[in-house]
């Protein structure tokens, strides 16, 4: 069987930035295993899979090695090529996530898409030294997420210069793991390492942002802010905390459009 795929870079308006994700849009779900064997082919840090439902869409998100509750950059990039690629007319697109609940994208002026996410609140923790050690460098302060620790460092330098040890990270009880500073030309910048999915880095992580957005409003008072992922790809985002909901707002590029046999 053929199946149409499309390779996308979200958070960036050129190929080569941002972060890539592969799209399936679907007539029918295909078996779980088999969705995982495409996104472990793809050995990209998503491939997301969309199904038809009523108005909108189901969708689905797989890392090379598993299945995930939520992404941004894939959830972006499949909302791009409905856009443009399946002739969705209206300015909204719903999706229905079996593990993260209704999500919407919207497309806005001048190629921007807006997210609208749910909030994952933090909680500071005591300084972790496992995670200290696995970072290598001891933040400010510690949060965990739903899936994810956030640390937290004074300069934009600190967080540009951390190299982690990914075989310390891998051993962690988490999703991944977020650090991010006050930003110089946007108001904060953040990183992100998952390799326990599959990812050392992830060049541009849109649901990281749902954690990130509620610590710097409480921060910087400021419910609408800019930020910048600092991997080697680099992505931007605009970020706006609403209580319970975040928008998270970026552009897309193609890259690639094809078919292969499954």
């Amino acid at each position: 069987m053929k199946q149409k795929i499309y390779q996308v870079d979200a958070f960036t308006d050129r190929p080569f930035g941002g972060n890539p994700a592969a799209v399936c849009i679907l007539d029918a779900w295909l078996d779980t295993s088999l969705m995982q064997s495409i996104a472990e082919e793809n050995n990209l840090a998503e491939t997301a899979f969309a199904v038809r439902k009523g108005e909108g869409y189901e969708l689905r998100w797989f890392t090379p090695e598993t299945e995930v509750d939520l992404c941004g950059h894939a959830t972006l990039a499949t909302a791009y090529v409905l856009f443009n690629y399946y002739n969705h007319n209206e300015k909204t697109i719903r999706f229905y996530s079996p593990r993260s609940g209704e999500l919407t994208v919207e497309k806005t002026a001048n190629g921007w898409m807006t997210l609208d996410f749910p909030s994952d609140p933090i909680v500071a923790i005591r300084n972790n030294r496992e995670l200290d050690n696995a970072i290598g460098l001891t933040p400010i302060k510690t949060f965990k997420g739903k899936t994810d620790f956030m640390m937290v460092y004074s300069s934009q330098q600190e967080v540009q210069a951390i190299t982690p040890n990914l075989h310390l990270l891998n051993q962690l009880d988490c999703r991944g793991v977020i650090v991010t500073a006050p930003g110089q030309e946007v108001d904060f910048i953040s990183r992100f390492f998952a390799p326990q999915c599959g990812i050392p880095e992830d060049p541009v992580t849109g649901s990281a942002h749902t954690s990130l957005t509620p610590y710097w409003y409480e921060v910087l008072g400021k419910s609408k802010m800019t930020a910048k992922q600092l991997s080697k790809r680099g992505g931007d985002l605009i970020c706006e905390y609403l209580g319970d909901r975040v928008k998270i707002s970026g552009k897309a590029a193609p890259y690639l459009s094809g078919e292969i046999e499954i």
